[in-house]
This record gives structure tokens, sequence and C-alpha cells, in this order.
């Protein structure tokens, strides 16, 4: 059986067009304006040996549309303008398995594949899987700081609010699938909350402007924080970031005094409690901290108001941090953060006025890789994602850029923008397969963000 559709003035076929008709062998639907083909359009079609969809105006075909056509043996598409873009993805991997003869078909689009054989590509050559982030939650206050940390095997986040003084932990909620509250910690002006997990015990730091700040531990039994030590106030005046890490076996924390007569100071775990260790250095304002390996060695890089950054690198011998060197022309950074591609350290530089900047370690210092424009940034944080390594840079004037490293080109490209009043920090947190973005806001609401994978070939 034959059925012959040529020089009509149809544009579309719908779904089951040929319902009715099982042993129709012969389909030429040749010469017309058809733009649009339904998936299900040749469904039933059992019998189908030869179909003709040559010289129409078909840019793209959806997927599967051969899917059941068993005795197919020679398909026509010639003569049509196909856009070579994900949607025609299937098409390319359905050549490269079909025992069906097809004649050779052409991209009329885009400009870089224009009148390159469809019938010769590769499917590695689509890069259809692209990333998002989109608004899960919202909590209904503002915040300084977050963070995550893995106690009792489970996942927690913990958020400091300036505003009411408060650290407030998060937990997952595995049956309704959003985070709340689990518990919090009542101070005045607490600007951040870091956890440390210590032979199973729980322990946080609360910085605070005002009042002192103190270190809590999670009683197991009472199922409450207990403060047990405060923070040497004629050192700490006004504390701005603080970082937790290991050496060896060695549990430390620093805090960054941004205050004029403050000391950012080096704390060590002593089996019960931390004591001063080491006082880096004064009157410099120092606004963030962040602890980095580059070759194998700790490293400490110290952000201020009133400096270049300075990197200082961790004695054996003395076991005490001694300063390296700074970063030089980068005056008025407020952060630095840093990241790993491979074997390679890069650092993200947050400046208020100016660029902000990614440089690479070049084995005896910092090298310039690439700038971002960033009036009004307060956090440039680098965030790695499974297998995704991303860059966000936040503004109290504009949007919040998100961008992603591309590794054939050694940098940051921008994808997305994110509206976020005052951002001050982001954090990744996984948990039951989903990855999330928290991000504090300073004048409004914290956002919790879901990384989403979207294939567009499907």
């Amino acid at each position: 059986m034959n059925r012959l559709f040529t020089s009509n003035s149809f544009d579309v076929i719908s779904d089951d067009a040929f319902m009715g008709l099982p042993h129709l062998e012969y389909l030429f639907i040749e010469n017309n304006s058809i733009k649009s083909i339904s998936r299900n359009t040749f469904r039933g079609l059992k019998s189908l040996i030869h179909l003709s969809l040559a010289n129409n105006n078909l840019q793209t075909l959806p997927k599967d549309i051969f899917k059941g056509l068993d005795s197919l043996t020679i398909v026509d598409l010639r003569g049509n303008a196909f856009n070579c873009d994900c949607k025609l993805k299937w098409l390319v991997e359905w050549l490269g398995s079909t025992n069906a003869t097809v004649e050779d078909i052409y991209c009329e689009s885009p400009p870089e594949y224009k009148k390159r054989k469809i019938n010769s590509l590769s499917p590695k050559e689509f890069d259809c899987i692209i990333t998002e982030f989109a608004v899960y939650q919202s909590l209904p206050y503002q915040s300084l700081s977050v963070d995550t940390f893995s106690y009792m095997n489970d996942e927690y986040v913990v958020v400091a609010q300036p505003f009411t003084g408060k650290c407030i932990f998060l937990e997952w909620d595995h049956v309704e699938g959003t985070f709340r509250n689990y518990d919090n910690i009542t101070g005045t002006s607490t600007v951040v909350c870091k956890p440390i997990v210590i032979e199973s015990h729980l322990y946080v730091i609360v910085a605070q402007l005002f009042g002192g700040s103190h270190i809590y531990k999670r009683d197991i039994f009472a199922n409450k924080f207990i403060k047990i030590q405060d923070i040497e106030i004629l050192k700490i005046r006004k504390p701005n970031d603080i970082e937790t890490f290991r050496i060896s076996e060695d549990c430390f924390f620093v805090v960054a005094d941004s205050s004029k007569a403050g000391f950012t100071t080096v704390y060590k775990w002593n089996g019960n409690g931390f004591y001063s260790h080491q006082s880096l250095h004064a009157w410099y304002r120092d606004t963030d901290v962040e602890y980095l390996e580059i070759a194998g060695k700790p490293h400490l890089i110290l952000s201020s108001s009133s400096q270049r950054p300075v990197i200082y690198q961790w004695n054996k011998g003395t076991n005490e941090f001694v300063k390296r060197f700074d970063i030089q022309d980068m005056e008025d950074v407020y952060a630095v953060k840093h990241f790993t591609v491979k074997e390679d350290v890069y650092i993200c530089l947050t400046r208020f006025i100016g660029d902000s900047k990614v440089m690479k370690w070049g084995g005896s210092t910092f090298l310039d890789l690439q700038r971002m424009p960033s009036r009004g940034s307060m956090v440039f944080q680098p965030l790695q994602i499974n297998n995704y390594q991303y860059a966000i840079l936040g503004s109290d004037y504009s949007f919040t850029q998100v961008y992603y490293w591309d590794a054939e080109k050694a940098k940051f490209v921008k994808f997305q923008e994110l509206n976020i009043q005052a951002p001050r920090s982001f954090i990744h947190v996984s948990i039951d397969k989903r990855d999330f973005l928290f991000a504090s806001s300073f004048k409004g609401t914290t956002l919790i963000y879901k990384h989403v994978i979207v294939d567009l070939s499907a």
C-alpha cells in the first residue's frame, strides 16, 4: 500500500495522522510547506518500509518520531533546513544506530554547523547539559553568614542573624523536603556562627560585635547548646570572619578582627577548650581570613581594609604562621576565597570598589587570570557542586552574577543572574541526592536555591 502527499499547502502533521493504516509500506510527504510534525505522527505504521519527508520546511524532528517503525529501510529527509541544536541530538544518535538507509542531510543552522553533514556528526559535539539555580525556599529573616556541617550522621546548616543576635540551626525534613528549624543560640549582634566537630562533639564559635564572642558545646544529654568558653575580649574586639582548620591532628580556628585595636588571632584546641596560640598582627583591621594549602603546605590569607592581602605559611619548626608575602597591586580587597582545579590553586578576590579578580598560583606568587566588574561587591565565592565549579559574585547595587568554570578557556563564564538583596555569603549543601545553594542577605530574606541539571536534548 502506498500513500503520496506532494505539493500541498498544509504545514503541520498531527498525532496519529495515519492511524488505521497498519499495512502501509510506502509514504511520500514531499514538496510541501511542513514546518512541524508531531512525535506520534507515524504511530501504528508497523509495515512502513519507505518514508520520505523531503523538501519541506522542517527545522527539527521530535525525539523518537521513528519509534515503532521496525520495518523501516529507507528514510529521505533531504531538502529541509535543519537546525542542528540539542533538540536534534537524538537524530544524530539514531543515524548512528539505525539499519535504515538515510540519504545525506545537512545543517542549515546554527552558523558554526551550516552545511555540515548531519550523518557525519557525533553526539559528543552537542553540549546539551546545562545547570541553573532555581529558588527553592525562602527563610523570613536577614543574615550575615551561613555555614554547613555534618554531625551525628546528619547534615545541618547554621545561619548568623545580626539583628536578632541568633545562630539559627536548620535540619532537613526528609518527609516534607524542606529545611526547618532545629535549634538556636541566642546572643547579641551575631556576625559569624562557625561550627567545628572534634572527637564527635559539636562546638560552635559565635562571633559578636557586642557582648564578646563565645564558644558553645552541644550537650547531647540535655539536647541543647551550653556556653563553655569566652574569647578574649581584649584581643578580639570586632570580629568579622572565622575560619576553622586542621593541621596534622591539631584543630584550630582563627578570628579576623576588623577593629583598629584588635588582633587577628589563631586559637588551638588543647583537649578541654581553645587557647590563644598566636596573634598574627594588630592594627590592620582585617576583614577576612582564608585557610588553604599551597604545594601541600598550610597557608592563611588575610584581607584587610588598610593593606594588601597578606599570605602566611605554617612553619613546622616553630608551629606558627610566618608572613610570606603580600599580593601586589590589590588594594581594598575585602575577602579572598580559594578553589582548586586538578592540581592548580586559584583565589577569588572581592573588591567593593574596582574589579574583583581571579588569580592563579604560579609557583612563587599569585598571577592575574581574570577580572570581573564588581561595584558594591562584598562576596566573591567559589563553589564546587558535583563536577561543576562556580564562582558567585554578589553586589549591594545589582544582581548577583553566577559564573561557571570553562575548562577549555581556563576562566569563568557568566551564565545566570540571581536577585538577592545585599548578599554576604554563599554555601553549598548536599542532602538526599539534592544540591542547594544558601544565600545570606543583609537586607532581605535568606534564600535557598536548588541546583538543577537540565538536558536540553531530552
